[in-house]
């Protein structure tokens, strides 16, 4: 992961400008809860910048726990569950640590595009930590950037925002070879997601522990 200053983000930039932040949760994300392939449940989401989707999980039932590295993002996301009136746990952690904050294991698990921010060489000690924190049996998603995005110049693996972060674009091919060793993956496929200022190409990412 490139070492950019992503509270600095936070702190400065309106949560209307930050691409990822999206105040709904995507359809895929909720076409698992409505169709019941995923229910209320002990749930981590790691990468929950200003907790909107935690809270829409939290609203449906579920026990969610949130973890960001920013500590202006989980100050935010503590707002946002008073807000609308539900319980969630915010802890500001770093996922590629050994986050010994969290001190319990959740039965699903996902990242909604934090794994385009996490780059190869660190990409195996993050699947582990997702692993090590599941309960048996348990389910995670990834979803991430595939290389097939055409934004942010649309070619290369490595590319530049508007905010300044890298990121990593990954294949199909990527992904499978890096969650095989501790997951049966369930479903994984390109899918395009709208995005907040254009429509992204994405690695959908379905999986359950080994």
């Amino acid at each position: 992961m490139k070492d950019i200053d992503l509270d600095k983000i936070y702190r400065e930039t309106p949560l209307a400008e930050i691409p990822w932040n999206s105040e709904l949760p995507p359809e895929a994300l909720v076409r698992l809860v409505e169709s019941s392939r995923i229910k209320p449940c002990r749930t981590l989401d790691l990468g929950c910048g200003a907790g909107n989707y935690a809270v829409y999980f939290a609203g449906k039932g579920f026990e969610v726990t949130g973890v960001d590295i920013s500590p202006t993002a989980i100050k935010l996301a503590q707002e946002n569950a008073k807000q609308a009136g539900v319980e969630c746990t915010f802890l500001a952690a770093d996922a590629l640590s050994d986050l010994r904050e969290i001190q319990e294991d959740y039965d699903f698990i996902y990242d909604w595009q934090l794994l385009h921010h996490i780059f190869p060489e660190d990409r195996h000690k993050y699947a582990h930590n997702v692993n090590r924190l599941l309960h048996s049996d348990g389910r995670y998603l990834s979803c991430c950037f595939s290389e097939k995005d055409p934004q942010f110049g649309g070619s290369g693996k490595y590319r530049t925002t508007s905010l300044g972060t890298v990121l990593f674009f990954s294949s199909e091919q990527e992904i499978k070879e890096l969650f095989e060793p501790y997951f049966t993956i369930e479903e994984l496929k390109t899918i395009e997601l709208p995005g907040k200022f254009a429509p992204h190409q994405v690695i959908f990412a379905f999986m359950q522990k080994k």
